[in-house]
């Protein structure tokens, strides 16, 4: 059995829109979609906000039946499962990121007080989550993205990221552009090497992948400059940017790229964990 697409709720308006792409996407692969809502987030929020359990419990059972409604309504033939559990919100999503074949939240930006990606407790959860996360913004609908994005770092192998990237534009037929940056030498012989040395282990990156997703429409774009600026640009007219997060055995960590690209891109964004 497939493991479902899975989706964290929390009443808001961020989460609302990640519900609405999350249904979308299980319908689109044809797997169940999986509600959870964590009951003890006001521990999350160091004390910011202070709410009784029974008050809080209350309000779990309005937001899941209001959302569970939502995704009936929006994918009557959806296989759907909602749960509230006993647990602060980061707590809660990695564990269900683990269950999951990948993680959707509501992301609402820098200084939300409610909400799951917001500071270090919303950091950690992409951190450490063992599925991919895709952030998602209100509002993301209205964009109409024309394409999927994909950052690449040419110096590491990222066969996963490549391959999650690849079947995404497969599956939703939508052209995909990876992008690789280079850094521009001050002397001109320099910088020649460096572009043609990052736009050729960029063919090399993405050529299997090629021949493994034949359909999908492939661009490269090896381009001089600062990565996260580059790839925030390219999220302008794109569907999803999709992003690498390298598992550590020495803790969670989040490169410089990602974190810039989860709080700037102007469209939902992947964040795929890789060796």
């Amino acid at each position: 059995m497939s493991r479902p697409v899975t989706v964290g709720v929390d009443g808001s308006e961020g989460s609302v829109a990640a519900l609405d792409w999350a249904a979308d996407e299980a319908a689109l692969r044809g797997d169940g979609l999986r509600l959870v809502y964590a009951t003890l987030w006001q521990q999350h929020q160091l004390g910011a906000m202070k709410v009784s359990h029974e008050d809080r419990a209350g309000e779990g059972e309005g937001v899941i039946a209001v959302t569970e409604q939502r995704a009936r309504a929006r994918r009557p033939d959806l296989a759907l499962s909602a749960e509230e559990i006993e647990d602060a919100p980061t707590q809660m999503l990695l564990a269900a990121a683990s269950e999951a074949q990948m993680l959707v939240v509501g992301s609402h930006g820098l200084g939300s007080v409610r909400g799951f990606v917001v500071g270090s407790a919303g950091q950690e959860v992409v951190a450490e989550a063992k599925s991919p996360v895709v952030l998602v913004r209100p509002g993301y609908e209205d964009r109409g993205g024309q394409k999927v994005v994909l950052g690449l770092d040419v110096g590491e192998d990222q066969g996963e990221l490549l391959d999650f990237a690849f079947d995404f534009a497969g599956r939703h037929d939508l052209p995909l552009e990876v992008v690789s940056t280079w850094h521009c030498a001050f002397h001109r012989h320099r910088a020649a090497d460096e572009k043609d040395g990052t736009a050729s282990a960029l063919s090399n990156a993405v050529g299997p992948f090629r021949e493994k997703f034949p359909a999908v429409r492939v661009s490269e774009v090896s381009t001089s400059g600062r990565a996260a600026e580059q790839l925030v640009d390219a999220s302008s007219d794109a569907s999803l940017l999709i992003v690498g997060r390298r598992r550590s055995a020495r803790g969670s960590h989040i490169g410089s790229v990602t974190h810039a690209v989860m709080h700037h891109a102007s469209c939902p964004v992947a964040v795929v964990p890789h060796s």
